[in-house]
């Protein structure tokens, strides 16, 4: 039985059993299969989950196994964690597009003794991570050989009579980072600490059970677990998740979600997209315009299916705030918000929003502390935070020192009314062979408010200067080479004229070879992996001569992908979803 010491109010099965008890006909959750809904009841996810924890005890599971789950998102996800809490285990989330090595080492660092596996793209390119002497059990889509079926198993036993609820300070699972400096880490989150955290999200964003959330993040990552499956549980809202990548914008818009979360490179795709249909000059133009403003922002909402979403976020990596302050003209206010793995994600967001904080992060949300170091670094306290990196005690003390401070490593600055700007990653800044320390998240920040330039990372470690390595829009390389040079040409001038003299941009290096998760250049959370490039184009700076100032990256064959990269990763997502999304006449 649960201890009545704890930081939260409630713990979330506690609310599984409280909607359970108070609605359990109302629809929870929202499965599109074959182009019709499969509903799933407050009550028919509570019977599934009881007679999971049935049948994973009679696979010889007990209290504190390690259970992993590799899958895209889907209504048995959700029901299998809630039955792996149920049971007492730790959940394992892995992401669904992880490679080989990636699964291999999370199972066996995890010491993971089962896994569900699920809804994946590409599982025999996958498979062979997973330990063939390793129980499986297949959820009911196309998969992995598993020895056990989840429909077999739900109709082979009966639910448990009992409503167990964990110790508030149980391990309830382990988190993996997205790895962008190195192995991924484990971090392990109590039951009351995800709980508390889903409660203070529940109440700074005002989330009720007349809330329709859209699931389709990795559930691997921890915004996802805890503003769309954790805000769910503690709101009652009722969440839909996408069939597939082909009829990902029309399920967006059947949901019509007042809830939806993304990130920066989908948000841009949108706007690139749009512009293709609009141009900015036109679009400009019509939006002074009273009566025709309103129609051509209905429509650009629509076209997104987000013309009921009152709560849009913006997360995961750096953002332009010029791309905010354009959606916001079209009458979408976007919030970005910022943490971390090591805290539940829940740290800062600008809401309710205001305008005039673009290109901040928000501000602390409810319990939650933030203070900049002397050095600079954003530091973190509240009663989220993460126990500590599992098997990792060296790191857990660097995370979280004696005060309960977590050293995010991120460098940032707070205004008079407390709202952050991050400024960059303490181990992003290189110094240039002049001796000189540069941040480039910033200068990458202003670089970004090009619209034709979809990617971008500037790297200058013993460079005498810093560059910038670039991705154009697909319709920027399709137009005319010269015409994009001196755009380029002139977002380097407008760049250059605001940075002092030792961080400006030798220049731009237009790269055409793909940075995607498939090939290892982007986590599962869309980061770039800095270091990567940095050692890719170490000699980058004995390639410019003279005035020259954009070069264009020799690549045979760039662009192209093999099948195995063509998964739906939340990179071809970006660029699929972002086709099909507004159809302007």
């Amino acid at each position: 039985m649960a201890s009545t010491s704890r930081i939260a109010t409630r713990l979330p099965l506690e609310m599984l059993y409280h909607w359970e008890r108070q609605c359990p006909d109302r629809i929870y959750l929202r499965q599109t299969i074959h182009r019709e809904y499969v509903d799933f009841t407050w009550g028919e996810v509570a019977d599934e989950a009881r007679r999971m924890v049935t049948a994973l005890r009679a696979l010889g599971l007990v209290p504190g196994d390690k259970v992993a789950l590799l899958s895209k998102n889907c209504a048995q996800w959700f029901i299998a964690d809630l039955a792996m809490q149920m049971g007492g285990y730790v959940s394992v989330p892995i992401y669904p597009t992880a490679n080989v090595d990636t699964i291999e080492y999370v199972l066996r660092h995890s010491e993971t003794r089962a896994i569900f596996v699920g809804k994946l793209d590409d599982w025999k390119s996958q498979e062979a991570g997973v330990p063939g002497d390793l129980l499986r059990i297949a959820l009911p889509y196309d998969t992995m050989p598993a020895a056990h079926q989840w429909d077999d198993l739900l109709a082979q036993y009966d639910p448990i009579p009992d409503s167990p609820v964990q110790a508030p300070d149980a391990l309830l699972s382990l988190v993996y980072t997205s790895g962008s400096t190195g192995l991924p880490k484990g971090a392990m989150l109590s039951v009351e600490r995800y709980a508390w955290s889903c409660e203070k999200l529940v109440e700074a964003v005002s989330l009720t059970a007349e809330d329709r959330g859209f699931s389709y993040l990795p559930l691997a990552h921890i915004t996802e677990r805890v503003y769309i499956y954790g805000g769910s549980l503690f709101s009652g809202a009722t969440i839909a998740f996408p069939e597939s990548l082909d009829t990902f914008i029309e399920d967006v818009k059947r949901c019509r979600p007042t809830v939806f979360i993304s990130v920066p490179r989908l948000w841009a795709m949108f706007r690139i997209k749009i512009h293709e249909k609009l141009p900015q000059k036109k679009l400009a133009l019509l939006l002074k315009i009273p009566l025709v403003s309103s129609l051509i922002k209905s429509k650009l909402q629509k076209g997104l299916g987000l013309d009921q979403a009152r709560v849009l976020g913006c997360g995961s990596a750096p953002v332009a705030p010029a791309l905010l302050e354009w959606y916001h003209s079209i009458g979408l206010e976007i919030t970005e918000a910022w943490g971390m793995t090591e805290n539940h994600a829940y740290s800062t967001l600008n809401y309710p929003f205001r305008a005039d904080k673009i290109g901040t992060v928000g501000k602390a949300g409810p319990g939650v502390t933030i203070k900049i170091s002397d050095e600079g670094e954003i530091l973190c306290r509240c009663d989220g935070m993460m126990v500590g990196y599992y098997k990792d005690p060296e790191h857990s003390a660097e995370a979280i020192d004696a005060e309960g401070w977590l050293h995010t490593g991120d460098m940032g600055k707070l205004d008079r009314e407390g709202y952050l700007t991050i400024t960059g990653r303490m181990k992003d800044v290189f110094k240039t062979a002049k001796g000189k320390y540069v941040a480039p998240v910033p200068i990458e920040g202003m670089l970004g408010q090009e619209p034709i330039i979809e990617q971008l990372c500037v790297i200058g470690y013993g460079m005498p200067q810093p560059v910038a390595l670039v991705q154009l829009a697909e319709s920027a390389m399709k137009g005319d080479k010269a015409g994009v040079e001196a755009q380029l040409e002139a977002a380097l001038n407008r760049v250059n004229d605001k940075l002092e003299s030792h961080a400006r941009l030798r220049g731009i290096l237009v790269v055409k070879s793909p940075w995607n998760i498939e090939n290892g250049v982007l986590t599962p959370t869309m980061k770039i992996r800095r270091h990567l490039l940095e050692q890719k184009y170490a000699d980058i700076g004995e390639r410019w001569s003279g005035s020259q100032r954009i070069l264009w990256a020799d690549a045979p064959g760039a662009g192209s992908q093999c099948p195995a990269q063509r998964q739906m990763g939340l990179g071809l997502l970006c660029e699929k979803f972002a086709c099909r999304l507004v159809q302007l006449r």
